[in-house]
Protein backbone atom coordinates (compact mmCIF):
# COMPACT_ATOMS: atom_id res chain seq x y z
CA UNK A 1 0.00 0.00 0.00
CA UNK A 2 1.10 3.50 -1.02
CA UNK A 3 2.24 6.04 2.13
CA UNK A 4 0.79 9.15 2.57
CA UNK A 5 3.15 11.77 3.93
CA UNK A 6 2.89 15.42 5.10
CA UNK A 7 6.09 17.42 4.29
CA UNK A 8 6.42 20.47 6.14
CA UNK A 9 9.08 23.13 4.93
CA UNK A 10 8.91 20.43 1.86
CA UNK A 11 10.80 23.06 -0.24
CA UNK A 12 13.98 22.90 1.75
CA UNK A 13 16.99 21.39 -0.25
CA UNK A 14 16.56 18.03 2.13
CA UNK A 15 13.51 17.57 2.57
CA UNK A 16 12.67 18.44 -1.02
CA UNK A 17 14.82 15.21 -1.84
CA UNK A 18 12.84 12.96 0.51
CA UNK A 19 9.78 14.06 -1.15
CA UNK A 20 11.01 13.24 -4.20
CA UNK A 21 12.48 9.79 -2.47
CA UNK A 22 9.29 8.92 -1.30
CA UNK A 23 6.92 10.18 -4.62
CA UNK A 24 9.29 7.79 -6.56
CA UNK A 25 8.30 4.78 -4.79
CA UNK A 26 4.71 5.51 -4.77
CA UNK A 27 3.79 7.82 -1.79
CA UNK A 28 1.26 10.32 -1.51
CA UNK A 29 2.20 13.49 -0.39
CA UNK A 30 0.60 16.83 1.08
CA UNK A 31 3.29 19.73 0.58
CA UNK A 32 3.90 22.83 2.83
CA UNK A 33 6.16 25.38 2.42
CA UNK A 34 6.82 29.75 2.82
CA UNK A 35 7.69 29.89 -0.92
CA UNK A 36 4.67 30.04 -3.18
CA UNK A 37 6.50 30.19 -6.27
CA UNK A 38 9.08 26.82 -4.75
CA UNK A 39 5.89 25.28 -4.08
CA UNK A 40 4.34 25.32 -7.13
CA UNK A 41 7.40 24.47 -8.67
CA UNK A 42 8.29 21.46 -6.32
CA UNK A 43 4.37 20.17 -6.86
CA UNK A 44 4.58 20.49 -10.61
CA UNK A 45 7.95 17.98 -10.65
CA UNK A 46 6.47 15.06 -8.45
CA UNK A 47 3.00 15.68 -10.33
CA UNK A 48 0.49 13.25 -9.36
CA UNK A 49 2.37 11.89 -6.44
CA UNK A 50 0.93 15.22 -4.96
CA UNK A 51 -2.07 15.39 -3.17
CA UNK A 52 -2.44 19.01 -2.08
CA UNK A 53 -0.44 21.97 -1.04
CA UNK A 54 -0.49 24.90 1.33
CA UNK A 55 1.22 28.18 1.27
CA UNK A 56 1.89 30.11 4.54
CA UNK A 57 4.57 31.62 7.39
CA UNK A 58 5.21 28.67 9.98
CA UNK A 59 5.60 31.28 12.26
CA UNK A 60 2.05 32.27 12.16
CA UNK A 61 1.50 29.30 14.81
CA UNK A 62 -2.06 29.24 14.39
CA UNK A 63 -2.43 28.00 11.23
CA UNK A 64 -0.82 24.74 11.50
CA UNK A 65 -3.08 22.55 12.72
CA UNK A 66 -5.31 24.43 9.91
CA UNK A 67 -2.48 22.94 7.62
CA UNK A 68 -2.72 19.48 9.24
CA UNK A 69 -6.08 19.28 8.88
CA UNK A 70 -6.03 19.81 5.25
CA UNK A 71 -3.16 17.73 4.53
CA UNK A 72 -5.69 14.97 6.10
CA UNK A 73 -8.32 15.76 4.34
CA UNK A 74 -6.51 15.66 0.85
CA UNK A 75 -4.59 12.06 1.65
CA UNK A 76 -7.09 10.66 3.70
CA UNK A 77 -5.02 10.02 6.37
CA UNK A 78 -1.53 11.10 7.49
CA UNK A 79 0.96 7.91 7.74
CA UNK A 80 3.82 9.94 7.93
CA UNK A 81 4.89 13.35 8.89
CA UNK A 82 8.19 15.35 8.36
CA UNK A 83 8.92 18.40 10.04
CA UNK A 84 11.82 19.73 8.21
CA UNK A 85 11.46 24.12 8.26
CA UNK A 86 13.67 25.95 10.20
CA UNK A 87 15.76 29.15 10.48
CA UNK A 88 19.74 29.33 10.82
CA UNK A 89 19.62 32.73 12.42
CA UNK A 90 22.14 35.45 12.72
CA UNK A 91 23.80 34.45 16.31
CA UNK A 92 25.10 37.70 17.08
CA UNK A 93 22.17 39.64 16.22
CA UNK A 94 19.96 37.10 18.79
CA UNK A 95 22.52 38.27 21.53
CA UNK A 96 21.67 41.71 21.13
CA UNK A 97 17.92 41.59 19.87
CA UNK A 98 15.31 39.79 21.83
CA UNK A 99 12.78 39.93 18.49
CA UNK A 100 15.77 38.31 16.58
CA UNK A 101 16.62 35.27 19.18
CA UNK A 102 12.75 34.90 19.67
CA UNK A 103 12.39 34.51 15.69
CA UNK A 104 14.61 31.78 16.13
CA UNK A 105 13.51 30.29 18.63
CA UNK A 106 10.20 30.81 17.61
CA UNK A 107 10.73 29.05 13.68
CA UNK A 108 13.38 26.21 15.45
CA UNK A 109 10.77 25.29 17.71
CA UNK A 110 7.76 26.66 19.04
CA UNK A 111 6.31 26.43 15.18
CA UNK A 112 7.42 22.57 15.15
CA UNK A 113 5.64 22.00 18.59
CA UNK A 114 2.45 24.23 16.59
CA UNK A 115 2.54 20.88 13.75
CA UNK A 116 3.45 18.17 16.15
CA UNK A 117 0.16 19.02 18.68
CA UNK A 118 -2.30 18.42 15.49
CA UNK A 119 -0.10 15.52 14.19
CA UNK A 120 0.14 13.63 17.04
CA UNK A 121 -2.79 14.08 18.65
CA UNK A 122 -4.42 12.47 15.30
CA UNK A 123 -2.10 9.56 14.86
CA UNK A 124 -2.30 8.47 18.53
CA UNK A 125 -5.95 8.65 18.14
CA UNK A 126 -5.86 6.41 15.40
CA UNK A 127 -3.26 4.09 16.75
CA UNK A 128 -0.78 4.26 14.04
CA UNK A 129 1.83 6.64 12.02
CA UNK A 130 5.59 7.90 12.28
CA UNK A 131 6.30 11.56 13.06
CA UNK A 132 10.09 12.75 12.18
CA UNK A 133 11.71 16.07 12.62
CA UNK A 134 14.29 17.28 11.24
CA UNK A 135 16.88 18.61 14.14
CA UNK A 136 20.58 19.74 14.47
CA UNK A 137 23.90 18.10 15.84
CA UNK A 138 24.31 22.18 17.11
CA UNK A 139 21.36 21.41 20.13
CA UNK A 140 24.33 19.17 21.58
CA UNK A 141 26.57 21.40 22.86
CA UNK A 142 26.11 25.18 23.61
CA UNK A 143 28.63 26.97 21.33
CA UNK A 144 29.35 30.36 20.38
CA UNK A 145 29.02 30.58 17.17
CA UNK A 146 25.26 29.58 17.03
CA UNK A 147 23.95 28.85 20.70
CA UNK A 148 20.56 30.41 20.05
CA UNK A 149 19.85 28.10 17.17
CA UNK A 150 21.10 25.31 18.70
CA UNK A 151 19.11 25.86 22.10
CA UNK A 152 15.89 25.63 19.98
CA UNK A 153 17.12 22.59 18.26
CA UNK A 154 17.85 20.72 21.82
CA UNK A 155 14.85 22.39 22.97
CA UNK A 156 12.92 20.64 20.15
CA UNK A 157 14.52 17.23 20.65
CA UNK A 158 13.95 16.89 24.56
CA UNK A 159 9.92 17.31 23.53
CA UNK A 160 10.33 14.53 20.69
CA UNK A 161 12.22 12.42 23.27
CA UNK A 162 8.60 12.81 25.95
CA UNK A 163 6.79 12.60 22.85
CA UNK A 164 8.40 9.17 21.89
CA UNK A 165 7.38 7.90 25.12
CA UNK A 166 4.24 9.46 25.29
CA UNK A 167 3.19 7.94 22.17
CA UNK A 168 4.54 4.56 22.64
CA UNK A 169 1.74 2.59 23.92
CA UNK A 170 -0.79 3.75 20.78
CA UNK A 171 2.16 2.43 18.39
CA UNK A 172 2.94 5.87 16.90
CA UNK A 173 6.79 6.27 16.46
CA UNK A 174 9.36 9.03 16.58
CA UNK A 175 12.10 10.00 14.96
CA UNK A 176 14.69 12.29 15.99
CA UNK A 177 16.61 13.30 12.41
CA UNK A 178 20.08 14.94 13.75
CA UNK A 179 21.38 16.89 11.02
CA UNK A 180 25.03 18.21 10.33
CA UNK A 181 26.35 20.27 8.69
CA UNK A 182 24.60 19.90 4.91
CA UNK A 183 25.60 21.93 1.22
CA UNK A 184 22.34 23.86 0.55
CA UNK A 185 21.02 27.17 0.29
CA UNK A 186 20.53 27.97 3.80
CA UNK A 187 24.52 27.28 4.62
CA UNK A 188 25.60 29.10 1.44
CA UNK A 189 27.27 32.02 3.04
CA UNK A 190 29.60 29.10 5.43
CA UNK A 191 32.90 27.72 4.49
CA UNK A 192 32.86 24.15 3.88
CA UNK A 193 34.55 21.14 4.86
CA UNK A 194 34.67 17.57 4.35
CA UNK A 195 32.37 17.09 6.99
CA UNK A 196 29.59 19.16 5.19
CA UNK A 197 26.78 16.29 3.73
CA UNK A 198 24.99 16.22 0.31
CA UNK A 199 21.46 17.45 0.46
CA UNK A 200 20.18 14.47 -1.82
CA UNK A 201 21.80 11.99 -0.34
CA UNK A 202 20.72 13.23 3.13
CA UNK A 203 17.02 13.77 2.00
CA UNK A 204 17.46 9.80 1.08
CA UNK A 205 19.07 9.45 4.36
CA UNK A 206 15.85 11.13 6.34
CA UNK A 207 13.32 8.36 4.38
CA UNK A 208 15.65 5.81 4.79
CA UNK A 209 16.04 6.57 8.86
CA UNK A 210 12.41 6.52 9.23
CA UNK A 211 11.98 3.14 7.08
CA UNK A 212 14.28 1.50 9.57
CA UNK A 213 12.32 3.61 12.46
CA UNK A 214 15.48 4.64 14.43
CA UNK A 215 14.47 6.72 17.39
CA UNK A 216 17.50 9.07 16.42
CA UNK A 217 19.36 9.32 13.67
CA UNK A 218 22.83 11.27 12.45
CA UNK A 219 22.73 12.95 9.05
CA UNK A 220 25.23 12.29 7.13
CA UNK A 221 26.00 9.46 9.67
CA UNK A 222 30.07 10.16 10.46
CA UNK A 223 28.42 12.60 13.10
CA UNK A 224 27.23 9.66 15.12
CA UNK A 225 31.04 8.97 16.30
CA UNK A 226 31.96 12.83 16.42
CA UNK A 227 29.15 14.04 18.68
CA UNK A 228 29.24 11.75 21.83
CA UNK A 229 33.17 13.05 21.80
CA UNK A 230 32.03 17.04 21.56
CA UNK A 231 29.29 16.07 23.87
CA UNK A 232 31.54 15.03 26.47
CA UNK A 233 34.65 16.95 26.54
CA UNK A 234 35.17 18.47 30.10
CA UNK A 235 34.29 22.81 30.17
CA UNK A 236 37.33 23.82 30.70
CA UNK A 237 39.23 21.14 27.72
CA UNK A 238 36.06 22.81 25.20
CA UNK A 239 36.77 26.31 25.94
CA UNK A 240 40.20 25.89 25.18
CA UNK A 241 39.76 24.59 21.39
CA UNK A 242 38.95 27.53 19.42
CA UNK A 243 37.96 25.12 16.20
CA UNK A 244 34.86 24.12 19.12
CA UNK A 245 34.23 26.91 21.11
CA UNK A 246 35.22 29.80 19.06
CA UNK A 247 33.08 31.85 16.60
Amino acid sequence: MSENVLVVGATSAIAGHAARAWAGRGARLFLVARDPLRLAALADELGPAVAGTAQGDFCELDRAATHVDSAAAALGDIDVALVAHGLLSDQRETEHDIDAATRSITANFTSAVAFLIPIANRMEARGSGRIAVLTSVAGERGRPRNYTYGASKRATSTYLEGLRSRLYPSGVSVHDLRLGPVDTPMTRDHPKNALFGDAARVGRGVVRAIDRRRHTAYLPGVWRWIMPVVRHLPEPLFQRLPFLSGR
